[in-house]
């Protein structure tokens, strides 16, 4: 049996940005900030991120956004963690600690809809489209 769906391997700066929830300016500042963060450069000189790179974007993300590292304390922490070896399990686990957090701020969402203590939210007008 074969698997019928291709896995992606290579993400633009916009599809980046979808799945961190940053802005592509923070990708590009948080390049000159952080030397492993350098994603390669197609034909059209449009930046092609590898899964890899995702991870330590997030990882950065969650040291800057939840840790509330500094860019250089963070910037020294995923130094340390390189030198170790130890940086891709801190990435995965940062990544387990932010999705979890992610799914207790739905799961509220969802019990104050539930209990009427907040309005029904209204469907994204992007869902909607084809």
């Amino acid at each position: 049996m074969t698997d019928r769906t291709a896995v992606q391997e290579f993400f633009s700066i916009g599809e980046v940005c979808e799945l961190t929830g940053l802005k592509q300016h923070v990708l590009r500042y948080w390049e000159s900030q952080f030397r492993f963060l350098n994603p390669a450069k197609n034909r059209s000189g449009n930046r092609v991120y590898q899964r890899k790179e995702i991870e330590l974007i997030q990882y950065v993300k969650h040291l800057l956004y939840t840790e509330k590292y500094t860019i250089e304390g963070a910037r020294q922490k995923v130094d340390e963690q390189r030198k170790d070896g130890a940086l891709r399990g801190a990435a995965r686990v940062a990544l387990g600690v932010e999705t979890l957090a992610e799914l207790e701020r739905q799961v509220a969402e969802v019990l104050d809809v539930m209990e009427g203590t907040s309005p029904v939210p209204k469907p994204d007008d992007r869902e909607g489209r084809a």
